[in-house]
């Protein structure tokens, strides 16, 4: 029989009874503890560790790095995985959710959009939020795109309660679990008929979906079809569907209300009944054998075609639809659909489902696909999942939807496991996997410390005391009296917090009562930066100016990390400045200064932000544009328009460059593009090397480029934003240094992209707007009327020979072991520039226009422009005097440098 529809999620504690493991792969390290294999009931089983960091070798391509628990009968393992692709060595981090199914306390179910309602989205992190998850994955398919509606492909139940039924798609599995909590995993259909009162019946096609076409025949889903619609369908269009229109009728407590004949009833889905959707057939139906005040009876069930039998979705704890079959039988199966429209051959973020042979564990699994994780192949996947056990598992949607968070011990909230495709941003899905738990309040089993594992010198880090209990959820530890301290010095405990106060690895210490826990810290020393790097290395120099940079160091072991504001000491030459947070501030120039540096500093390690007046140039605000300005879309196929125009939301007063594309017509790599002066170009002014432009987002997650062209034509692309996801204005700071522009090249366009992989995941139509591209050009030779001279030195010559011309020099060049060296002054006073001599740690500093470079007595590292290099050479003392190896810092700093072996000259230009 119909049930009436409820919507409401229940909330924090849920009961499970077998084990399941949820699998994603993905490309960022586990920002949750490790944990230790664990099957706990009650506090008696306190015994067992909720930690573990062993690495544990699976075979010759996995290796389980760490495990840890999440709940009692949840615990999370990440692995890591290696193999070949195209003769390349690769490597993807996978993360498993392993749920007992055996366990009481602890449940699977659906989550759903925003409260629990079909038609919308939400990110997992918000869904877990609202249902109380203490761990999730995205779920099912959906349609995108323009006018879609957001609902899930396949069939869900939720709460014991049936929510979708499955579409009718070739080839697309379930996973579900039944009230007795044992895995299923099949291709589900769906049977179904209402019954009128006067005994006529009419096949039910589905409840709650979308318009589709349906297969194999490829028909319209609703074209002479009757559909049932509860209260989890919240938008009004029931579905969004052009090629049908619908008669409706309203039913509450099993009576018939209203009749819409030819048209939808305009209202929401009431909570005591359900709104049939019928078109063509199904609408005579109801003309023919249906009156208001009349009852209906509505019948339908699900059916298992593995093996033919029925199954009352009433007696499912929880169902949600995934796409190809991915493991039978403990072995990788044949894919049961087409997997091209899913990337199946492309190493992409993954998340799938499945269950061992005894039927105890489920498995969530998601793989990585960012920085950190290449990614996998279906191929992949289904091998690795055979490797560690899995018995039988179903594909979920991934790729930028591929989305994992769990609850750290100790947290009372869930976080982002690792990084999406699409960074720290959380596309919003239309359902998701979620764990709960439905323990009872424990005993304290354990503490931890939580907070900042990596610090610098000078930071400031609050930590906090966690606790959990003998089922692994959240103990309140705000009563507990705590004593604070560091193991080392190389940090301090101030009184309210901790201080880096040097280089160092130590331990941060927490002891309240009986109980004590730490956490290593290391703080981060200069000598493990390879590179300092900073978001803005060109500045203007001019009084009441601020420039803003954010600074990020990479260590030698490959780590990026941001270097906070407290932990950097800045330098000025060339004027006075101050500084706040990331902000520096001139506050006075210097007198006849052409040129300011900005050194940031940090425990021995440095780099350079230049300042030049006039350095920062408004190239386009759009307001008097004089050139032309169309729209290309390629394919042909891809419409749209591009104009200077004013009212843009957020720019009401302004006018700006207004792109709207439409690529819903056209397949492949899809282009919308605003081309400049026609499509000519417009020029550049000096030689930028960095670029900040205004952009209204859509939150498309398209991707977005700008194009130029050099005097040969030749392109040079430039990414904006490598994923549009964000809505109304955003500044977009971009470094352009690597690209070499100059003055004689031009922007000829910028654009929206949509390439074929993962189309599915992105907008097809959008609205996207720019304004204010400005350029920074850094200092040269030329801008601040440096010298550029020819000289020519002799080897133990006093004379130099300057633009042909004999002049005297203070000390001859020396040769020591096939290396010259000079006096760095002997370079300056020809080609302008300033050195320091640092006595007390033997460092030379020179700066010439935009470069700087630091060098040390004795040690071949130097550091030039925040990069740390080796040479085979070094600065020594001679005479009591510091020589600097003539062709290295010639060479640093802009020069030529050409030896004449013959004559024992060096040439410098």
């Amino acid at each position: 029989m119909m049930q009436n529809s409820n919507n409401t999620v229940r909330r924090g504690v849920y009961v499970i009874g077998k084990k399941v493991f949820i699998l994603t792969v993905a490309g960022a390290l586990l920002l949750q503890p490790i944990w230790a294999d664990s099957s706990v009931y009650g506090a008696s089983s306190s015994s067992n560790n909720a930690i573990s960091a062993t690495s544990k070798k699976i075979n010759d391509h996995i290796v389980q790095v760490q495990s840890g628990m999440i709940t009692s009968g949840a615990k999370m393992v990440e692995y890591q995985w290696s193999g070949m692709r195209s003769n390349k060595n690769v490597t993807a981090k996978v993360n498993v959710i392993e749920v007992d199914l055996t366990n009481p306390n602890v449940k699977m179910d659906v989550m759903t959009g925003q409260n629990g309602q079909f038609t919308t989205t939400q990110s997992v992190g918000g869904m877990a939020k609202e249902t109380g998850a203490v761990a999730g994955v995205n779920g099912d398919y959906f349609q995108t795109g323009s006018g879609a509606d957001r609902a899930p492909m396949g069939a869900q139940v939720s709460n014991n309660d049936l929510m979708a039924s499955p579409s009718q798609l070739s080839g697309m599995y379930a996973f579900a679990l039944t009230a007795n909590r044992e895995p299923m995993i099949d291709l589900f259909t769906f049977e179904g008929q209402v019954t009128a009162p006067d005994g006529a019946v009419f096949p039910l096609a589905g409840i709650n979906k979308a318009s589709y076409m349906t297969e194999p025949n490829k028909a319209y889903s609703h074209a002479n079809a009757m559909y049932v619609y509860t209260s989890a369908w919240k938008s009004l269009s029931r579905p969004t569907d052009p090629s049908t229109t619908p008669t409706e009728v309203l039913v509450q407590n099993g009576v018939v209300m209203q009749i819409s004949e030819g048209t939808r009833l305009e209202m929401p889905v009431p909570g005591d009944g359900y709104i049939l959707r019928t078109h063509g057939q199904a609408a005579n139906f109801i003309r023919e054998h249906v009156q208001i005040g009349q009852k209906l009876q509505v019948d339908y069930n699900l059916v298992a075609s593995s093996n033919g039998q029925k199954v009352d979705p009433n007696t499912l704890q929880m169902m949600i639809g995934g796409h190809t079959l991915l493991v039978e039988n403990g072995r990788p199966s044949a894919f049961t659909r087409s997997t091209s429209s899913i990337s199946g051959g492309s190493a992409r973020a993954r998340t799938a489902v499945g269950y061992s042979q005894d039927k105890k564990t489920s498995y969530v699994v998601t793989v990585q696909d960012n920085g950190t994780s290449s990614g996998m192949t279906l191929k992949e996947l289904q091998n690795f999942m055979k490797d560690i056990g899995i018995w039988k598992a179903v594909n979920l949607d991934g790729g930028g939807s591929t989305t994992m968070v769990s609850r750290p011990l100790g947290d009372t909230d869930t976080s982002l496991t690792f990084d999406t495709e699409y960074g720290k941003t959380q596309r919003g899905v239309v359902n998701g996997l979620g764990i709960y738990t439905t323990a009872p309040q424990g005993e304290l089993k354990g503490l931890m410390v939580s907070g900042q594992n990596t610090l610098f010198v000078g930071q400031e880090a609050t930590y906090a005391l966690k606790g959990y209990d003998s089922y692994y959820n959240p103990y309140d530890t705000s009563n507990l009296a705590v004593n604070w301290s560091a193991s080392s010095e190389a940090m301090k405990w101030t009184g309210q917090n901790f201080k880096a106060l040097k280089s160092g690895k130590t331990e941060v210490i927490a002891k309240s009562q009986n109980a004590k826990t730490s956490m290593n810290v290391e703080v981060v020393g200069g000598n493990q930066l390879a590179e300092m790097n900073l978001s803005n290395a060109v500045g203007t120099l001019e009084a009441g100016t601020q420039n803003v940079t954010d600074i990020t160091v990479k260590l030698t072991d490959g780590r990026t990390l941001s270097l906070p504001a407290e932990s950097v000491k800045w330098e000025f030459i060339g004027f006075k400045g101050s500084v706040k947070g990331n902000t520096i501030t001139v506050d006075e120039v210097n007198k006849d200064a052409k040129i300011g540096y900005a050194i940031a500093r940090y425990d021995g390690f440095s780099t350079l932000m230049t300042l030049q007046a006039g350095m920062t140039q408004m190239w386009e605000d759009f307001e008097t544009v004089k050139y032309p300005i169309q729209f290309t879309g390629s394919p042909a196929e891809v419409q749209g328009s591009a104009a200077v125009v004013t009212g843009v939301t957020g720019r009401e007063k302004s006018k700006v460059l207004d792109l709207q594309y439409d690529m819903t017509k056209a397949s492949g790599k899809l282009y919308a593009y605003a081309e400049l002066n026609g499509k000519n170009g417009k020029a550049l002014d000096g030689s930028p090397s960095s670029m900040s432009i205004d952009v209204m987002g859509d939150n498309s997650l398209n991707w977005l480029r700008a194009e130029f062209v050099d005097a040969n034509n030749q392109s040079i692309y430039v990414d904006l934003a490598k994923a549009i996801d964000w809505s109304g204005w955003k500044t977009l700071n971009i470094d352009l240094s690597s690209f070499k522009l100059n003055s004689s090249m031009k922007l000829k366009r910028v654009y929206v992209v949509n390439v074929p992989e993962g189309q599915d995941e992105r907008q097809l139509t959008g609205e996207v707007a720019f304004d204010n591209i400005q350029f920074k050009s850094p200092a040269s030779s030329d801008s601040l009327a440096l010298p550029t001279p020819t000289v020519v030195l002799k080897v133990s010559n006093t004379t130099a020979v300057v633009n042909g011309k004999n002049k005297k020099i203070e000390v001859a060049p020396l040769v020591k072991d096939n290396v010259t060296y000079v006096p760095v002054k002997v370079i300056l006073d020809e080609f302008g520039g300033s050195a320091r001599w640092e006595s007390s740690i033997k460092k030379v500093m020179v700066l010439r226009a935009d470069r700087m470079m630091e060098l040390w007595v004795g040690q071949k590292d130097y550091i030039a422009n925040g990069k740390r290099n080796t040479s085979e050479v070094s600065p020594i003392i001679y005479k009591n005097r510091t020589y600097v190896p003539l062709r290295l810092v010639s060479e640093q700093i802009g020069l030529k440098v050409e030896w004449d072996g013959k004559n024992k000259s060096i040439t410098l230009q």
